[in-house]
């Protein structure tokens, strides 16, 4: 009897430490159609943000997973992750050549390596961990192809250490050029992942014709970005409304992600949380406040298949002087004009309520078109705000004196309701 006990009790523990080694595993998988996760042994798609703010946000609106670009606070990330059943793909920061880093200098490039040993090393038993991000947009204005060699020297040292967490790499976009060399010079990368807005229609298409033979996933998308909108005759992008954003969210997840999903193992929507790029508003899923905004909505939808049961308020139009952002307007140095929006509630993705709700609550600004605008994603300065130049408040309509100072403004708009926000913005010149 006590034998038998004692069998069951190593069996027991046997089967416990086998579980524990499971925990957290990811594998890719190849099927008679393609590639998919398997996490713990289970099928698994990605339905992500990236962001590292507001857990339990993500969780509400049925996505598993987030994303980070860097390991700064990776402990508390993956903690809080676990903590809210999300998985994460973890971001290990490589220095880009456009921050002056040198590629073919060994001993910085073999000192970097060293400290991803390290950090590979301690979170590689996490049981949050999905997957490596190995550098991110590291292609985006490069001269040095020598940095895959550097990618390549991290993606095989993971697969000697960490069997059971895949290898990847961001690039801005995708080229062909871009996929050959990733193929040839870092063969340890496991999923080419694509950051990409306005051209993500091509994406499924060019993953394909330019050779690209394993899985592959959207790791940044979201509105148009400013490179590729229309632009005023003063040479400054117009960024879409919450609302025009909202629906290119869930028709850009329903027509070029989700339809893939035998090779695009999944997603990570941009940008969960706040932040100064180009404007105050033009990728950030919350505002400065943390207000979850309208295109959430969006992501609801389309990670759930249902609609929000408390919907954000939508901008149907937003005029200054009745013309839009795509009017080039042109106004005199200090002088009063009038400007109004017409904002409801967004009931479904083409649905809105006939009245607006008196309890909407409007916000108006007027600030400088930024000065310290950059590429990739890099910080930026907050445009400067001037105060005292909104005169008559009528909720949804107002009139505002233009600056004194020649130059480019941005009137600003938001509407808040049921703890969300929809916001607009029209970019106007004063002329002396």
């Amino acid at each position: 009897m006590r034998q038998i006990r004692f069998h069951l009790l190593t069996c027991l523990i046997s089967f416990f430490f086998f579980i524990s080694s499971m925990s957290g595993q990811t594998k890719i998988v190849q099927t008679e159609t393609g590639f998919t996760f398997l996490r713990n042994g289970a099928p698994y798609y990605v339905k992500g943000v990236g962001g590292e703010v507001n857990l339990a946000k993500v969780v509400e609106i049925g996505g598993n997973s987030i994303r980070t670009w860097g390991s700064e606070n990776a402990q508390q990330v993956l903690d809080e992750a676990q903590k809210n059943g999300l998985t994460v793909m973890l971001g290990l920061w490589l220095i880009p050549e456009r921050h002056g880093f040198d590629y073919n200098d060994k001993e910085k490039v073999q000192n970097q390596f060293n400290n991803f040993k390290t950090i590979i090393q301690k979170y590689k038993d996490h049981p949050a961990l999905l997957m490596w991000g190995i550098g991110n947009e590291l292609d985006l204005g490069y001269a040095n192809t020598n940095v895959w060699n550097a990618v390549q020297d991290i993606a095989k040292y993971i697969h000697q250490i960490d069997p059971n967490h895949p290898t990847s790499t961001v690039t801005a976009g995708i080229d062909s050029m871009k996929v050959q060399a990733i193929s040839k010079m870092a063969p340890d990368i496991d999923v080419f992942c694509i950051n990409t807005y306005g051209d993500i229609k091509n994406a499924p298409l060019n993953i394909e014709r330019f050779g690209w033979k394993g899985p592959y996933m959207i790791t940044e998308w979201g509105p148009n970005g400013y490179w590729e909108s229309p632009k005023t005759s003063w040479n400054v992008s117009i960024e879409q409304t919450s609302a025009e954003k909202k629906k290119v969210y869930f028709d850009r997840y329903k027509n070029y992600i989700e339809p893939y999903k035998n090779k695009c193992l999944g997603s990570y929507a941009f940008f969960w949380g706040s932040k100064q790029e180009y404007t105050e508003t033009w990728f950030g899923l919350f505002s400065k406040d943390n207000t979850p905004t309208e295109p959430i909505d969006a992501l609801e939808i389309a990670f759930k298949g249902q609609n929000s049961p408390k919907p954000a308020p939508t901008i149907l139009s937003m005029t200054i002087q009745d013309k839009t952002a795509h009017d080039n307007i042109k106004l005199k140095a200090d002088s009063e004009y009038p400007a109004s929006v017409i904002a409801r509630i967004g009931l479904t993705m083409t649905e809105t309520s006939v009245d607006s709700d008196n309890k909407f609550v409007y916000h108006w600004r007027i600030l400088a078109e930024s000065s310290d605008k950059k590429s990739g994603g890099d910080k930026e300065k907050e445009a400067e705000e001037f105060s005292g130049l909104i005169k008559e408040v009528k909720q949804d309509q107002i009139r505002f004196k233009t600056p004194a100072k020649e130059g480019a403004y941005r009137l600003f708009v938001s509407v808040n309701f049921n703890n969300k926000v929809a916001y607009a913005n029209i970019p106007f010149w004063v002329d002396k």
